[in-house]
C-alpha cells in the first residue's frame, strides 16, 4: 500500500514539474516574443526634413483648417479624424460634393514608419502625399495656385511660414515638409499590451496572452502584422479583392505576387476603427479573423501566410482580446 502510495505520488510530482517546466517555458518564450514589439524611442525624420517646434505649428495649422479645400470647408482632419483613431469611420472616404472615394480612409498612426504609403503605395514619402488628395477634384479639389493665393493673403500664415522656413514662402515645398512634419508626430499611444511586454503581469488578461501566443504561432499574424506598430509596412494579396480592384498590381502589373496587394494597416488601435480592409467591407474585427480563418481566394498572388487556419471559437476569441490590448488609453 504505502510503495503504490509513494510510486502514484512521483507520478504526480513528475507530471507537476513537467507541467511547470512547459509553462515557465511558455512564459519565456512569451516574454521574448514581445521584446520585438516593444515601442521606439524617437520618431525619425528624414535629413532634408528635420522637425522643428516652428514646422510642427504650421503643419498643425494647415492639418486642421478648411481653407486647404477648393470649398472651404474641408480639412486634412475631416477624414484623418483624432477622435476615430484618426480616421473617419466610415467604410469609404469621403471627398469633394460628399461623394464617396473608391477606399476607406487609412489611419495616420504611426506614419512615420510606413514608406511607401497609400492602400496601393502610390506614395514614396510623406512629404509626396499631402497634394495627392489636395488636388484631386474627387477629394478636397484644390488647386496648387489657389492654395498659395490663401495662404498668402493671411496674416497668421505669413507669420508661420516666416518662422518655419528660412525662405519664408508658402509653396507647394514648404507646405508638404510642414504637413509631413506634423503628421509624424501621429504616434498611438501606450497601450496595456505596452506595459505587458515591458514586464507588467498583470496588464492584460490570460486571454489575451493565449491570443498573443496564436497571434505568432497558429494564426500566423506576425507575418505580417510585425513590429512594434505590428504592420510590416509592405503589400499582400490578403484573398479577397476582385476585378479591377488590384491594388500594388497597378503599378508593377509583370509581378504575380503584387497583383490584388494593398498595404498592411498598423493593428494599434485597430479595435476603434471599424470597419476593415482597404475597402472597408468588413464590420467587425470577428468578421475579419473568420476571413482570414477561412484562407480567401486561392491564386498565385495571394500572400503564403494566407491559407485555412482551423482555429476554434475560444482561439478567435482570444486573438480578439489581445487585438483589444493594443488600444492606447
Amino acid at each position: 500500500m504505502l510503495r503504490q502510495f509513494l510510486i502514484i505520488s512521483i507520478i504526480f510530482l513528475a507530471s507537476w514539474l513537467c507541467n511547470s517546466m512547459n509553462r515557465q517555458r511558455l512564459e519565456s518564450q512569451m516574454v521574448a516574443t514581445s521584446t520585438a514589439y516593444w515601442r521606439p524611442a524617437d520618431v525619425p525624420n528624414p535629413i532634408d526634413n528635420r522637425y522643428t517646434k516652428e514646422k510642427f505649428e504650421l503643419g498643425r495649422s494647415l492639418f486642421f483648417d478648411p481653407l486647404m479645400s477648393g470649398s472651404n470647408d474641408i480639412s486634412c482632419a475631416t477624414c484623418h479624424n483624432p477622435q476615430l483613431s484618426w480616421s473617419d469611420g466610415r467604410p469609404r472616404a469621403v471627398g469633394a460634393a460628399h461623394k464617396p472615394l473608391p477606399v476607406r480612409t487609412p489611419t495616420l498612426l504611426n506614419i512615420a514608419w510606413q514608406a511607401p504609403l497609400g492602400w496601393d503605395g502610390k506614395f514614396a514619402s510623406l512629404e509626396a502625399v499631402a497634394f495627392g488628395p489636395l488636388m484631386a477634384k474627387s477629394n478636397m479639389n484644390m488647386t496648387e495656385a489657389l492654395l498659395v493665393e490663401r495662404l498668402t493673403a493671411s496674416p497668421k500664415y505669413v507669420a508661420l511660414f516666416r518662422a518655419a522656413f528660412e525662405d519664408g514662402i508658402a509653396s507647394r515645398n514648404n507646405i508638404e515638409k510642414a504637413l509631413a512634419t506634423y503628421e509624424r508626430t501621429i504616434v498611438s499611444g501606450d497601450a496595456p499590451f505596452d506595459r505587458w511586454a515591458k514586464g507588467d503581469k498583470e496588464a492584460i488578461t490570460p486571454a489575451a496572452q493565449r491570443g498573443f501566443t496564436l497571434f505568432n504561432t497558429k494564426a500566423q499574424c506576425y507575418q505580417c502584422h510585425s513590429g512594434w506598430a505590428f504592420t510590416d509596412g509592405g503589400f499582400h494579396d490578403i484573398g479577397t479583392a476582385k476585378g479591377d480592384d488590384i491594388g500594388r498590381g497597378r503599378y508593377f502589373p509583370n509581378s504575380k505576387k503584387l497583383r490584388y496587394a494593398f498595404k498592411t494597416p498598423t493593428l494599434r488601435d485597430v479595435a476603434k476603427r471599424s470597419p476593415y480592409m482597404h475597402d472597408g467591407a468588413v464590420p467587425t474585427l470577428e468578421k475579419v479573423i473568420a476571413l482570414y480563418d477561412a484562407g480567401g481566394i486561392e491564386r498565385p498572388s495571394r500572400a503564403a501566410a494566407i491559407k485555412p487556419l482551423g482555429l476554434t471559437e475560444s482561439e478567435i476569441s482570444d486573438l480578439i482580446a489581445f487585438l483589444k490590448t493594443l488600444s492606447s488609453d
